[in-house]
């Protein structure tokens, strides 16, 4: 009696990244080179979880061959998560293999490779496993310089927004608070505002302590506008990495209602209002000084995720795709694939593992480097310089309406905090660009 050859799955878990269809094409194109069929699998987990195995499809060459250079995914996505009940993981792997599957390729951010791994540990050995890192936030646990795909498109298409709320900010003399997607990491408001060269941007690597105070963020924006406004300027756009949100104080996140959290128990961040609440406590923050300014909140992230993918996006996409296929093929499984330095390189889940989480870890912006630096020092802040100069301390004081002792005792302790980060503060270059303008 002779048995049918094995099928290789293809399913996308998590949110939409610009590339999926890239990833999806190429790996099913590779195994069928391999003579072995390929089955999409729709909405991630959600039905494979449940037992059912009505939610699956061939995937033939010529019905998908030319659908790698369009954003979303055919194939559906979604967050449910299969590692919160052994009964659903259970089911997942037994659907999996009442379809025939000895070999899938999940696709998506840390908590789908936190499932990847579950299910191939589950499966006792049964379907290898391999999983293609994806996420506009680019905070997956890969070497340095090295993105995950979706996130340059994401960038590309978060800069031309920005672009224009610059112009009009300009134009109707007033500010722009961005709140750029990013769950935990701030690389993609970091690479956005560092692009577009906003007038300043906050991501949460830079408070190195564990909370964040609402009003150390209130007095950073404060901050940056009274500047501006001693520039003779009233228009500004800052661009804030949305995981501020979850590094608040747990007193500030009970004064938001109804907060609601996904399948692995994050936050919906997308559905605060952060940039709303940052609104409201800067203007009355400059209430106090009797200064009034026009600012308004933007979201920037479902506009991002199903982009078409760039040239870079694409052509990446296709080759991690092409390589997690290569990978099965041989023999493969329990990695995550990555390509470095134009070659393909597995990352075992033993190796990228975090102890403490027990889930991949994530990567954060280093504001060490020199790249961060340099953002900082295009940004406009208020530094060391402006409490050593006694012109530049009185012109901010003066903006104020108060003295500058006073200005001193409220604002100070910013540039304290910023030590902490021991940032080079002697070249001032946009700073100071900023002042004839």
């Amino acid at each position: 009696m002779t048995t049918s050859p094995k099928r290789l799955a293809i399913l996308a878990g998590g949110g939409p990244a610009p590339g999926i269809n890239s990833v999806i094409v190429a790996a099913a194109i590779r195994a069928q080179a391999a003579g072995i069929e390929v089955l999409g699998i729709q909405d991630g987990f959600k039905w494979l979880m449940k037992g059912d195995i009505n939610h699956a499809k061939e995937l033939h060459i010529e019905d998908i061959s030319r659908r790698h250079y369009r954003g979303g995914s055919f194939l559906g996505i979604a967050r449910d998560n299969p590692t919160k009940d052994p009964k659903a993981m259970e089911n997942a792997v037994n659907a999996l293999l009442r379809l025939n599957v000895g070999q899938l390729i999940t696709i998506g951010g840390d908590d789908t490779a936190f499932s990847s791994m579950s299910l191939a540990e589950a499966s006792k050995g049964r379907i290898h496993v391999v999983h293609v890192p994806k996420t506009i936030d680019n905070d997956l646990d890969l070497p340095h310089g090295i993105p995950t795909f979706g996130y340059n498109t994401a960038r590309h298409v978060g800069v031309e927004i920005v672009k224009n709320l610059m112009v009009d900010a300009q134009t109707t003399s007033r500010w722009y608070f961005v709140v750029a997607m990013g769950r935990k990491a701030g690389h993609l408001a970091l690479g956005i505002g560092k692009a577009v060269a906003a007038t300043t941007v906050i991501i949460p690597e830079e408070f190195p302590e564990e909370t964040i105070r609402l009003k150390h963020l209130v007095d950073i924006l404060a901050g940056a506008i009274l500047k501006r406004q001693s520039y003779g300027r009233q228009d500004g756009v800052a661009v804030l990495a949305e995981g501020l949100v979850e590094h608040l104080e747990p007193a500030e996140l009970d004064k938001l209602e109804n907060v609601e959290r996904d399948d692995h128990g994050h936050i919906r961040i997308a559905e605060v209002d952060f940039g709303r609440m940052l609104k409201q406590a800067v203007v009355k923050r400059l209430a106090e000084f009797k200064l009034k300014t026009t600012i308004v909140e933007k979201n920037v992230g479902y506009e991002l995720r199903c982009a078409d993918p760039i040239s870079y996006d694409m052509e990446y996409a296709r080759d991690l795709g092409y390589y997690a296929a290569k990978f099965l093929v041989d023999g493969g499984t329990g990695a995550m694939v990555s390509i470095q330095n134009g070659r393909f390189v597995p990352l075992y889940f033993a190796d990228i593992l975090d102890p403490k989480t027990k889930k991949t870890r994530v990567r954060m912006v280093d504001v060490k480097s020199e790249g961060y630096a340099i953002a900082r020092q295009y940004m406009l802040r208020l530094n060391k310089a402006d409490f050593e100069d006694g012109q530049k301390l009185a012109s901010l004081a003066t903006t104020c309406k108060i003295s500058l002792d006073e200005f001193r005792a409220q604002f100070y302790y910013l540039i304290e905090q910023d030590a902490i980060l021991d940032l080079d503060d002697d070249s001032h270059v946009g700073r100071e660009a900023v002042r004839p303008h």
